[in-house]
């Protein structure tokens, strides 16, 4: 299911998107991702104190969205949008799922 809120489970999706409310990038974000049919895991760190802690971590930042691609750290909606354009987003996506590039529209 598109944009749902899942508990955190590394095998659920492949695209893992940190959010928290009222974040425009956020939903910046989670629009890019629907707008190209790509399912997300959606985690709330605002609702979650230990998915926070997790995502900092992980991604050594504090800001949202910090954006997933299987273990791979994007970065925030900024970072997507310019990983899309330089043609490395499909690529990624392919090389986590083990998809063909028929399978990703970008």
């Amino acid at each position: 299911m598109l944009g749902r809120v899942f508990p955190p489970s590394p095998a659920l999706n492949t695209v893992t998107v940190y959010t928290s409310a009222f974040c425009g990038y956020c939903v910046a974000a989670k629009n890019f991702l629907r707008q190209r049919g790509l399912d997300f895991q959606e985690i709330r760190v605002d609702l979650d104190p230990q998915a926070r802690q997790r995502m900092v971590e992980t991604a050594r930042r504090t800001s949202v969205p910090q954006i997933f691609v299987g273990e791979h750290h994007v970065g925030g909606f900024e970072d997507l949008v310019e990983l899309e354009r330089a043609g490395g987003l499909t690529p990624l996506l392919e090389q986590e799922s083990g998809q063909t590039s028929s399978s990703f529209q970008s």
